[in-house]
């Protein structure tokens, strides 16, 4: 019997009620936006990416949470940091790296109100 093992999983992420603005913060979030098309748009970054859905459920997006592995946290921090996302982005929140039971993560919260966890591989 062959073994049938998941290749990758690319989740639909609502974008909440402006999905022009979304799509503008998470090209600023370093992730590459490979087609956008009917409200759906593609991002990529490295192997992993998620499909940005013009959707607006906030009571469905801040219960869904979304973690992201990457190689230097104190780095991405810092230069995600030094942008002002919050500041451009009305209701973009990101905190500064801190340390749980499972490990060390950056968090923000996306304009629809997706929890992004953020940590080091």
């Amino acid at each position: 019997m062959l073994e049938n093992k998941i290749a990758s999983l690319l989740p639909f992420i609502p974008s909440g009620p402006n999905f022009e603005s979304s799509r503008k913060l998470f090209a600023e979030l370093s992730f590459e936006e490979l087609w956008a098309r009917d409200g759906y748009a593609r991002f990529q970054s490295g192997h992993c990416g998620f499909i940005l859905q013009s959707f607006d459920n906030h009571e469905f997006a801040s219960n869904l949470m979304v973690k992201i592995i990457i190689a230097d946290l104190d780095r991405w921090w810092k230069t995600m940091s030094e942008k002002q996302l919050g500041v451009r982005y009305p209701g973009f929140r990101m905190n500064p790296p801190k340390d749980f039971p499972w490990g060390r993560e950056v968090n923000f919260i996306d304009l629809e109100g997706v929890c992004w966890h953020v940590a080091e591989s």
